[in-house]
């Protein structure tokens, strides 16, 4: 039994504009992506991280599996957005078991849902046992709507797979990260995930999340602008943004509107950041890791590191992990690069370690 080899699983990453799948294969000391795909979703299928049309997203995801690259049937999927409660919480120091026990009736006063409507899940992140502790332990407490997951899980095995682990954006992140960058102790390091219609933040110090949260605004907020502004149709404006000019506007015209939704984004992770410093011990961050098809908004990344006046890094998820494009059947490892993170971190997973 030592000698097994553990399953892989395919990281599966639902967004409300794509589907984004990863398997990997161990390579020497690390790992290598031995298959990946990205399926568009109609728009509207997911709305706000629930999934409105669960046939038109199934049948994303059974196109996505069509790559005989892909050799697993076993999925980790992930979930973000106003389902999800992530919260570190500090109660009296205990017992593993005794705080198995009491978990339940502590979590009832930190989340704004029926305990009976949610999955529940912790982790102890200072089990207060050390000289400065004041009796009291620290735990990361994660729940999830159990209606929600299974909306994520039915999609899923409609697409002929089986759902094994479900697991939160922000994590699969943190996953992805330490994988490709390691953990320093003392550093305070904010990764920003801008997808279609959230950007997830998960702040770190060393190797410890310290603060989560999912903004409810993305790249479609961009389009939807492009759109209202330039009076095009949805598709012209989604073009425009990417920075093709489109018949009847150019990408110049596109930019001011571009610009001014940047600046609407920027002060929705400002507040989070001020949140962040405002409850943490850390005043400061010191760099940002930016990924996510909407960090690829002109003047994105330069906004960012202007306004917090911070070092701002392209994510790369292929950095430490091999990604032989030629070899996979895709153009190029580069422009999937900003959109692989989550489903690179949730491959990263095993069975084992739910």
């Amino acid at each position: 039994m030592l000698f097994r080899r553990q399953k892989s699983l395919v990281g599966l990453d639902i967004g409300s504009s794509s589907v984004k799948a990863i398997e990997l294969k161990p390579s020497g000391k690390g790992y290598r992506v031995s298959a990946i795909g990205v399926e568009p979703v109609p728009p509207d299928s997911i709305v706000d991280g629930a999934i409105i049309d669960g046939g038109a997203v199934a049948d994303a995801v059974r196109r996505l599996f069509t790559n005989k690259r892909f050799k697993s049937k076993d999925i980790v999927a992930s979930l973000s957005g106003n389902s999800v409660i992530v919260k570190k919480i500090t109660l009296p120091a205990m017992t593993e078991a005794e705080l198995s026990e009491s978990i339940y009736w502590e979590a009832e006063q930190y989340i704004p849902f029926d305990i009976q409507d949610v999955n529940l899940d912790y982790e102890i992140l200072d089990a207060g046992t050390g000289q400065d502790s004041q009796g009291s332990m620290e735990v990361l407490l994660v729940a999830a709507k159990k209606d929600k997951i299974a909306d994520y899980t039915s999609v899923i095995t409609q697409a002929g797979r089986t759902p094994v682990i479900v697991d939160v954006d922000v994590f699969a992140l943190q996953n992805a990260f330490e994988a490709n960058y390691g953990f320093e102790p003392a550093a305070v390091v904010a990764i920003l995930n801008a997808g279609a219609s959230a950007v997830n933040i998960n702040i770190l110090t060393g190797a410890q999340s310290v603060f989560t949260r999912d903004v409810s605004i993305g790249g479609n907020a961009f389009t939807e602008a492009v759109q209202k502004e330039l009076n095009l149709p949805y598709d012209a404006a989604e073009l425009l943004k990417k920075g093709h000019d489109v018949e009847g506007a150019t990408y110049e015209d596109a930019r001011a509107v571009l610009r001014a939704m940047t600046d609407n984004v920027l002060l929705e992770v400002e507040k989070t950041f001020d949140f962040f410093k405002a409850t943490a011990a850390s005043d400061r961050i010191d760099r940002i890791m930016l990924c996510g098809g909407a960090s690829r908004v002109e003047g994105f990344a330069e906004s960012l590191r202007e306004r917090f006046d911070t070092e701002v890094e392209r994510f790369d998820p292929f950095r430490q992990i091999s990604c032989d494009a030629k070899k996979l059947g895709i153009e190029s490892a580069d422009d999937l690069a900003p959109v692989a993170a989550v489903a690179l971190g949730l491959a990263l997973r095993k069975v084992e370690n739910r």
